[in-house]
């Protein structure tokens, strides 16, 4: 079990925002890329990410860092829905 409130508390410290994301089965999010840097972590589901054409399958509780400008997707690859944190650099 992920403690969301003190993730939320290192990634602002780390200067990140900190949301929770809900995605339901077979959501895909294609081809994105953003200014700043972000982090995600899977609360629950089967959660699929591709940075830079890299794929990766984080364990639930396993942070992972998405480089600002890099090309990256999420897909939720489960039968159920899928919950995962999400935060943006802070500038």
């Amino acid at each position: 079990m992920v403690d969301v409130d003190a993730i939320r508390r290192d990634w602002r410290a780390r200067g990140f925002s900190c949301d929770v994301w809900t995605d339901p089965p077979g959501r895909v999010w294609e081809n994105y890329v953003h200014d700043v840097d972000e982090l995600v972590m899977v609360l629950e589901g089967d959660v699929e990410f591709e940075i830079a054409g890299q794929l990766y399958h984080p364990a639930m509780g396993e942070e992972l860092f998405i480089p600002a400008k890099a090309r990256h997707s999420v897909r939720n690859r489960g039968s159920t829905t899928s919950r995962w944190l999400y935060g943006y650099k802070q500038l």
